[in-house]
């Protein structure tokens, strides 16, 4: 039985500049709390918080290079995700 593995090599130097945006981001989604941005302020936290997860789930989970289908998936869950939180701020705005 003959397996083959599809080797990936990431150099750290790429998981490093993974982390300092990150780092970055999450600095950002803290001083946002600072700042009255009124309505905007849930939304600018859910943006990042995406952003933030996007990238954890294809460098650090590795989905970079996984199946296709698999890439196509987790972008419909996102886009499924923005569609329920949009109708509920919908629902929350128009009370």
């Amino acid at each position: 039985m003959s397996h083959q593995s599809d080797n990936h090599t990431v150099p750290y130097k790429s998981y490093l500049w993974i982390l300092a945006i990150l780092i970055v981001l999450t600095i950002i989604s803290v001083g946002v709390t600072y700042i009255e941005l009124g309505n905007l302020t849930v939304f600018t936290a859910i943006l990042l918080a995406s952003v933030k997860s996007t990238l954890v789930l294809i460098y650090f989970m590795h989905l970079k290079f996984d199946n296709k289908l698999l890439q196509y998936l987790v972008a419909a869950i996102f886009i499924l995700l923005g569609l329920v939180l949009f109708i509920t701020f919908l629902d929350y705005n128009y009370r």
